[in-house]
C-alpha cells in the first residue's frame, strides 16, 4: 500500500520550450493524460515552466506563474528534470539543450533541423551526462519509426529505408494525380488549407524530407549521416502530364526519401520517384506519411499515419516523455543513446544506380532516334522502353525509360543529348524505383 501511495504522489516536473503548434499539442495531451499517468508510468508529468517570447500572448490559456521568457529560470530550477524543446531551428535550441544536459536534465525534442545537423553531438552529450535525449517526433510526427528501429527491429540488419516523409508534397502530388491539377494550383490549395507555408521551399524542394531521412539513415545503418550528405530534389518541375504518363506505365509519382545500404556504401537521396502502382507506398494519399523498410529478419515493414499536426506530433513527444519518466523511476536513464557505432562511407549521388524516365520533344525526322540510342549506348545506358506519345507539325514527343544505370553515366548522356540540334526540349527526367530481388 505504501509503495502504491508513493507512486501516486510521484511528480516529475517538465519545462516546455515553445508553445506553437507542437507545444500546444503536448500541453493539451499532458492535461488529458494526467489522471492515468500513475497507472501508466508510475508518476505524474507536470508542466512547471513554459518558455515563450511573448507571455501576454498565452496568458489566457496558461497560468501566469508557468510562463517565462527567461531561459535561465528554467535552467536554474533544479526541480525541473525534463525539458521539452519544440521551438524549432538550430539556435538557440542547440545551446539550450546542451546547457540542460550539462545540468542533468533529460531532453525530448521534435527538432528535425537540429537533429539532422547536430544530433550526434547532442547524443554524445547525453551519454556523457547520463541523460535521455529522445526525438521520436523529429521524423514522421505521430508515426512511430525511431523507437521501432532502435528497439523493436534491433535484431535486424536493415538494408533499405524509404518513405513519404513530407505531408505537404504528398498532398500536392495527390491532388495532381487524382484531380489533374497543375503544380501551382495544387500548391495554392495546400497553402489555403494550411498544409503548406507561405514560403513552401523547405517542403517542395525536398529539404524537410532530407533532414528526416538523414536521421533515419543514421539509426538504420549505425553511421553518422547529416543533412548535407543527402541529395535533395523537389517536385516543382513535376507536371500533370508526367503524372498522366506515369499512370499509363503503371506508376505513381511520389516524393520519396530513399536510404540504402549497399556493398559500396550508403545511398541517401530525396527526389520525385515513379513507384509501381502495386507498391504499398503508392497508395499513401493526401498529407499522410509512411515509412517502408526492409530488414534481413523481418523482411518488409511499413509504418503509416499522420506525419504532422499539433496532436499527432504531440503524441510522439508525450510518448517520449513517458518513456523518460519510466526510466527515471527505475534509475536506468541514458540506456539507449546514439546507435552510430560504424563509419560506413556515404556514396556520392553520381555513383548511385537507378532507372530513369525521360520525356522530350524531338524533330520528327529520320535518324533522330538512332542518334539518341548512339549517345546512350556510348555511355552504357540501356533503353527499356521508347514510346512516341504525340506529334505536332515536325515535332514528336517521346518517352524513354532506361534500365538501371549509374547516375553519372546517365547524366553524361543527357548533357550531350540536350545540346543536339534535333532535341527541341528535355521536358522531364524522373527516377524510377524498382525493388531489388
Amino acid at each position: 500500500m505504501q509503495e502504491d501511495q508513493d507512486m501516486a504522489e510521484c511528480i516529475k516536473k517538465v519545462a516546455l520550450l515553445g508553445m506553437g503548434t507542437v507545444g500546444s499539442g503536448v500541453y493539451e495531451i499532458l492535461q488529458k493524460q494526467r489522471d492515468h499517468m500513475p497507472d501508466k508510468i508510475g508518476c505524474v508529468l507536470e508542466v512547471a515552466k513554459v518558455l515563450v517570447r511573448n507571455k501576454a500572448k498565452y496568458a489566457d490559456r496558461i497560468a501566469p506563474e508557468l510562463l517565462t521568457d527567461q531561459w535561465q529560470e528554467v535552467l536554474s530550477d533544479d526541480s525541473i528534470e525534463i525539458v521539452v524543446e519544440v521551438m524549432g531551428g538550430i539556435e538557440p535550441a542547440r545551446t539550450y539543450i546542451k546547457e540542460a544536459l550539462a545540468k542533468g536534465k533529460h531532453i525530448v525534442t521534435a527538432n528535425k533541423d537540429l537533429m539532422a545537423t547536430h544530433g550526434h553531438e547532442l547524443l554524445e552529450d547525453a551519454k556523457k551526462y547520463g541523460c535521455d535525449l529522445l526525438f521520436e517526433a523529429a521524423v514522421a510526427g505521430g508515426v512511430p519509426i525511431i523507437r521501432p528501429m532502435k528497439q523493436c527491429l534491433l535484431g535486424n540488419d536493415i538494408t533499405e529505408v524509404m518513405g513519404i516523409i513530407n505531408g505537404t508534397t504528398n498532398f500536392i502530388l495527390t491532388k495532381m494525380s487524382e484531380e489533374g491539377m497543375d503544380f501551382d494550383e495544387a500548391l495554392k490549395l495546400a497553402q489555403d488549407l494550411g498544409y503548406a507555408e507561405a514560403d513552401p521551399t523547405a517542403d517542395v524542394e525536398g529539404h524537410d524530407a532530407g533532414r528526416k531521412l538523414a536521421i533515419m539513415a543514421s539509426i538504420a545503418f549505425h553511421t553518422p549521416v547529416i543533412f548535407q550528405d543527402v541529395y535533395t530534389e523537389g517536385i516543382s518541375k513535376i507536371t500533370a502530364k508526367d503524372i498522366r504518363y506515369a499512370h499509363e506505365l503503371g506508376y505513381e509519382i511520389k516524393l520519396l526519401g530513399i536510404a540504402k545500404r549497399t556493398t559500396e556504401g550508403i545511398e541517401v537521396r530525396v527526389h520525385p520517384t515513379m513507384i509501381p502502382s502495386d507498391h504499398p507506398l503508392s497508395a499513401i494519399k493526401d498529407s499522410f506519411n509512411a515509412v517502408f523498410l526492409h530488414g534481413d529478419a523481418v523482411d518488409d515493414v511499413m509504418f503509416y499515419g499522420r506525419g504532422a499536426g499539433s496532436l499527432p506530433t504531440g503524441s510522439a513527444v508525450v510518448g517520449d516523455l513517458m518513456d523518460i519518466a519510466r526510466n527515471m523511476q527505475y534509475h536506468c536513464t541514458g540506456r539507449i543513446g546514439c546507435s552510430c557505432f560504424q563509419q560506413v562511407p556515404i556514396k556520392q549521388m553520381a555513383d548511385t544506380k537507378t532507372s530513369y524516365f525521360i520525356r522530350m520533344k524531338l524533330e520528327d525526322r529520320a535518324g533522330t532516334l538512332a542518334a539518341l540510342a548512339g549517345v546512350f549506348g556510348s555511355n552504357n545506358v540501356s533503353i527499356s522502353m521508347l514510346v512516341q506519345k504525340a506529334k505536332e507539325d515536325d515535332t514528336a514527343e517521346v518517352v524513354i525509360v532506361t534500365y538501371d544505370v549509374a547516375e553519372k553515366q546517365f547524366m553524361d548522356s543527357m548533357t550531350v543529348i540536350s545540346t543536339m540540334s534535333m532535341v527541341k526540349k528535355v521536358s522531364s527526367i524522373i527516377r524510377v524505383y524498382h525493388k531489388e530481388v
